[in-house]
């Protein structure tokens, strides 16, 4: 069956050629899924590089699953003790970061933004040094539409928010009135690059499953009540409305009496939604983290 979804061509871009690894780290914060799983059980998670896997295995069984098989290889190394690596998203943000300067930013300025841990704080700072008129407009070019053209297939934009600059500008000041700077590694790897220093993956990183498949082909033949906890990433940013359908239904089918779930989204909320949870998760990126019991999917 047709996996329906752009995440299948393994590439951002609408070119024909090698499947890539796209993330070299996730963007997600794993608490949100830590506070939402209960300890035990069997967790679903989309690969990705890792990251979420490696977080809850210490404390779930975890299947991880990728329909890139260049994605699943590289989740692989990491989960194997492999250092980062640098996918297409990081050549990105590289490429925004290297910009900073036009926008009128220092590196020092930023250093010192990242260390502050009072959140009112850190709200003056970003208004009086870093969401100055030069960001604010070379920002919201760069992730107009128009400029993401030069990147993205269209399936990757065709649910962004109108003037998605000054949405994902919003976000980001969400964040800095909600999170301390100084214990947020999600601050530091978007603004600067960089990320915690690798350390040995948990012992039990060994007992991941990895399985190469589309989340919905897998969880239909996967056997009924048996997973616990699913957490998706936002693999339906980009896929068609029939792949929603048929992903949730297989997620149904397989979910536990109780099971929770978690998707994401680069879109905005279509109306008031008391299951997001997108101003908790400190990687501030988000419109939706939706986390609900997975038999209301």
């Amino acid at each position: 069956m047709t996996a329906a979804t752009a995440w299948d061509a393994g590439r951002f871009d609408a070119k024909v050629g090698p499947k890539r690894i796209l993330f070299g780290r996730m963007y997600e914060d794993a608490e949100i899924e830590r506070a939402a799983f209960g300890p035990g059980g069997r967790v679903f998670c989309i690969a990705s590089a890792g990251c979420i896997a490696l977080s809850l295995c210490d404390r779930h069984e975890v299947v991880a699953c990728d329909i890139n098989p260049a994605q699943l290889a590289y989740a692989e190394r990491r989960i194997a003790g492999g250092a980062i690596e640098v996918g297409a998203a990081e050549k990105v943000m590289a490429f925004g970061r290297r910009l900073m300067p036009l926008a009128g930013w220092s590196p020092d300025a930023v250093r010192v933004f990242l260390s502050l841990e009072d959140t009112e704080e850190q709200v003056v700072f970003w208004r009086d040094h870093l969401d100055t008129w030069r960001f604010r407009s070379g920002f919201d070019a760069l992730m107009s539409v128009t400029g993401l053209r030069a990147v993205y297939a269209p399936e990757f934009l065709a649910f962004l928010p109108r003037r998605f600059g000054a949405v994902l500008r919003a976000r980001m000041e969400r964040c800095w009135a909600h999170h301390p700077n100084a214990t947020n590694p999600h601050a530091r790897a978007l603004l600067l690059g960089e990320t915690a220093e690798r350390t040995a993956p948990p012992r039990e990183a060994s007992s991941i499953g990895l399985v190469l498949a589309d989340a919905a082909s897998y969880l239909e033949s996967a056997p009924p009540r048996s997973f616990h906890a699913f957490t998706l990433s936002n693999i339906l940013d980009g896929a068609a409305a029939s792949y929603r359908a048929r992903l949730f239904a297989a997620v149904r089918r397989a979910a536990a009496p109780d099971a929770v779930a978690v998707l994401r989204s680069f879109g905005e909320p279509a109306g008031p939604m008391a299951a997001n949870q997108a101003e908790r998760d400190r990687s501030m990126l988000w419109g939706i983290v939706d986390v609900r019991r997975a038999a209301e999917l």
